[in-house]
C-alpha cells in the first residue's frame, strides 16, 4: 500500500534531480501551499521562532531563486537551525558534568579483594565516580589528605596480619607520626576475613578505626565480611554510595561498563574434573599423610587453562559418617524440609553439600546460647558437649555455607596438558574422638579414581615465574609448601630456561617425609636444580629449619639477590613465613652493610618489584 505523500518532499511528481537552470527551479522547489505553509509555520511556531527572525535571509539576494523560493528555503534552514539551537539550549546541564574521582585501594592476600577492588570500580562509575585502583602499598600515606572520597577493601590472614601487598601502608597509617587527616575526607572500609580465627578482620578494623582517629569522616560502618561474603559486599558498596557524602558529590553517571566474557567456569559454577590418581608421598613413620593428587581437565577449554602458580579451587562435601552423628545427636531423620535463602531442600543434603560442619562461629554460639567447649571443637562437639534441643532450621541457621578449598597447583600444563596435581596434607587429630579435615580427607580417602569433583582455576595476581628465564630463582617451601615450586621446577625444565634454580625444602624426617624425592634428584642431576637446601627439624638433637640453612648460606644467599634474584615463599604464614622474613632481612642487613630498618625497606622494595613473592596460609 503506497503512503500519501504528506508534504512537498515525498511528492514524487514534484521532487526533480538537481535543475540545470534557474527556469527549471520553479518545478523543483514548490510554490508552497496553505498545507505546505501551515506545516513550515507550525515548525517555526514550535521552535520559538518570531516572524522576524524568520525573514532573516540565509539565501543570498543573488542567488537563482524567485521570492517565493527565496522565502521559502529561508524559513526551511531558520527552522532547521533553530531546532538545533533548541535543543542545545535545552539539554540537561548535568550530562556534560564531569564525573568525581575517587580511590579505591585494596589489600589482597589470593586476589578476592582486588577482584571485588575492580568490581567496585565499576560500580562507581555508574554512580557518577571516575575511580582510581590500587594496592595499598602502591599510596602513599601522606597523599590520604589530597583525597576526598576513599574505599577500602582489605583482607586479614594469619593471626590478624595484613595481606603482603597492605604491610607498608598499614605500618605507615599506624605509627605515631602519621600525618592528620581533614575531615574532607570521606572514607568506608570493606574487610574480608574467617570468623574461625581470633583475629577476624583484624587488619581492617585497626584501618577503619585509624583512618577515623586521624581525623578522616566515615561514610560508613566497617563491614568486616566472613568468607561468604558476597551479600554482604554488595550491601556495603550500596550502602556507601547512597550515603550523602558520596550520592551528593556524584558527578554525572556513566553507563555501565560492558561485561568483559568471564570464564565458563568459576566458583559458582565449578568445572567437573575427574580424579585419575591419589599416591601417597609420606613414607612410613611419617607423623602425617600428604597425598599427591591428579584430576582430569579434559573437556574444560580455555577456562580450565593455568599458569604455575595459580590456586586449584575445590569444592569438597562432608562425611556421610559425620553428617549422621549429627542427625542422630538432634534427633533428626534427615527428611526434613530447610530452608537455605528461601530455597527449600532437605536437612541431610544441606548438610552434606551445602553447609560447613567444622567451623564454630560466634554467631551460631549467640544462636544456640552456649560457650565453645574448647578451640578445636567442631560442631558436632558443641551439639555433644551441651545440652542443646536443636530444631533442624535452627541447626542450619547458625551454620555458615561451605565454602570451596584453594590449593596449590603442583603441576605445570607444559608437562602435563589437560592436568592438574595438588598436594595435599591429610589433617587429622583428636578431640573426644578422632576429627579430620573436610576436603584433605575427601580427596584422600572418599573420592574415588574417576569420581568427579567441582574445581576451578584461581588466578594468582603476582606469583608466577619471572618473565625472564634467565632470572634466578630462590624457592622456599617446606612440607606441602613444596606444591607451585614441583611447578615452577616442570616449567623450567620444560621452557629450557637458563636461569638457575634454589629449592629450600624441609619437614619433620628425611626418610618418610622427603616429599618428591625422586624428582628432586632428577633435577638435581638433569641440571634443573643449581642448588638444593634440606632441613629436617627431628633427625638430629637439635631441630634445623629452612630459615637456619638461608642465615647459614647468607653470603650466596644475598649473592643471589645481587645477581636479580627472584625469592618465593609457600607454607605455613603464622611461624615458617615470619621466621624466614626476619631471616632475609638479616642477611641483607649482614651482606648488604645495613641497618635493620634499611634491609626492611630494601626487601619491601624487592617485593613491590615482584621479586619477593608469597603464597602463605
Amino acid at each position: 500500500m503506497a503512503m500519501k505523500p504528506s508534504s512537498p518532499f515525498h511528492d514524487a511528481n514534484r521532487m526533480r534531480p538537481c535543475p540545470p537552470s534557474s527556469s527549471v527551479l520553479h518545478n523543483w522547489i514548490p510554490l508552497m501551499t496553505k498545507q505546505d505553509r501551515t506545516i513550515t509555520t507550525a515548525l517555526a511556531d514550535a521552535i520559538g521562532r518570531t516572524e522576524a527572525t524568520r525573514s532573516t535571509g540565509l539565501i543570498a539576494e543573488d542567488a537563482p531563486f524567485d521570492r517565493d523560493q527565496r522565502n521559502w528555503l529561508n524559513g526551511l534552514l531558520s527552522g532547521l537551525q533553530a531546532i538545533a539551537m533548541a535543543a542545545e539550549n535545552t539539554k540537561d546541564p548535568g550530562t556534560d558534568a564531569p564525573a568525581t574521582t575517587m580511590t579505591i585501594l585494596f589489600g589482597s592476600q589470593s586476589g578476592t579483594c582486588e577482584s571485588l577492588s575492580k568490581d567496585l570500580r565499576k560500580f562507581a562509575k555508574t554512580k557518577g565516580f571516575d575511580a582510581k585502583v590500587a594496592a595499598l602499598d602502591d599510596f602513599d600515606v601522606a597523599e590520604l589528605a589530597g583525597l576526598q572520597h576513599l574505599t577500602i577493601i582489605a583482607a586479614t590472614f594469619g593471626e590478624g596480619e595484613p595481606a603482603d601487598n597492605a604491610v607498608q601502608f598499614h605500618a605507615a597509617l599506624m605509627a605515631e607520626d602519621a600525618p592528620a587527616l581533614p575531615a574532607s575526607l570521606n572514607f568506608a572500609v570493606c574487610g574480608l576475613g574467617d570468623t574461625s580465627y581470633a583475629g577476624f578482620n583484624q587488619a581492617a578494623r585497626e584501618l577503619d578505626a585509624r583512618l577515623a582517629a586521624l581525623g578522616a569522616t566515615r561514610v560508613h560502618d566497617l563491614v568486616a565480611c566472613d568468607v561468604a561474603y558476597e551479600d554482604a559486599y554488595a550491601e556495603w558498596k550500596s550502602a556507601v554510595f547512597a550515603s550523602p557524602a558520596f550520592a551528593e558529590a556524584a558527578g554525572a553517571s556513566q553507563a555501565a561498563e560492558p561485561e568483559a566474557a568471564g570464564p565458563l567456569f568459576d566458583k559458582n559454577r565449578p568445572f567437573a574434573g575427574t580424579l585419575m590418581h591419589v599416591e601417597k608421598l609420606s613414607g612410613a613413620g611419617s607423623a602425617k599423610t600428604v597425598n599427591h593428587i591428579e584430576i582430569s581437565l579434559a573437556g574444560g577449554g580455555a577456562d580450565m587453562d593455568y599458569q604455575v602458580g595459580d590456586a586449584l579451587g575445590l569444592w569438597p562435601t562432608n562425611c556421610p559418617v559425620e553428617v549422621s552423628h549429627i542427625l542422630q545427636a538432634i534427633g533428626a531423620s534427615g527428611a526434613e524440609t530447610v530452608m537455605l535463602k528461601d530455597v527449600p531442600t532437605s536437612l541431610r543434603a544441606a548438610l552434606l553439600n551445602r553447609l560447613d560442619l567444622t567451623t564454630v562461629t560466634p554467631a551460631a554460639l549467640t544462636l544456640w546460647k552456649v560457650e565453645k567447649p574448647t578451640e578445636d571443637a567442631q560442631i558436632i562437639d558443641v551439639i555433644e558437649c551441651t545440652p542443646l534441643a536443636l530444631g533442624p532450621q535452627e541447626l542450619v541457621d547458625g551454620l555458615r555455607p561451605l565454602q570451596p578449598r584453594l590449593y596449590s597447583i603442583a603441576s605445570s600444563p607444559k608437562a602435563h596438558p589437560g592436568e592438574v596435581h595438588l598436594t595435599v596434607g591429610e589433617v587429622h587429630y583428636e578431640l573426644r574422638t578422632r576429627r579430620k579435615g573436610v576436603a584433605s580427607t575427601y580427596l584422600g580417602q572418599r573420592l574415588q579414581p574417576g569420581g568427579q569433583v567441582g574445581v576451578y582455576i584461581q588466578k594468582s595476581a603476582h606469583f608466577h615465574l619471572p618473565a625472564d628465564p634467565a632470572t634466578p630463582v630462590i624457592m622456599i617451601g617446606p612440607g606441602t609448601g613444596i606444591a607451585p615450586f614441583r611447578a615452577f621446577l616442570e616449567e623450567r625444565a620444560a621452557c629450557r630456561a637458563e636461569g638457575p634454580n634454589w629449592l629450600f625444602f624441609g619437614d619433620q624426617h628425611q626418610e618418610s617425609d622427603f616429599l618428591y624425592q625422586s624428582e628432586i634428584v632428577a633435577w638435581e642431576a638433569a641440571g634443573v636444580l643449581t642448588r638444593t637446601s634440606l632441613a629436617w627439624s627431628r633427625d638430629t638433637a637439635q631441630k634445623v629449619y629452612v630459615q637456619d640453612l638461608i642465615r647459614q648460606d647468607g653470603a650466596e644467599f644475598y649473592d643471589w639477590l645481587t645477581k636479580g634474584a627472584a625469592i618465593f615463599v609457600c607454607g605455613d604464614a603464622t611461624r615458617m613465613a615470619a621466621d624466614v622474613d626476619r631471616t632475609i632481612c638479616e642477611v641483607i642487613a649482614q651482606f648488604g652493610g645495613l641497618s635493620e630498618d634499611e634491609a626492611k625497606a630494601y626487601l619491601a622494595e624487592l617485593g613491590k618489584a615482584g621479586r619477593y613473592q608469597r603464597d602463605v596460609y
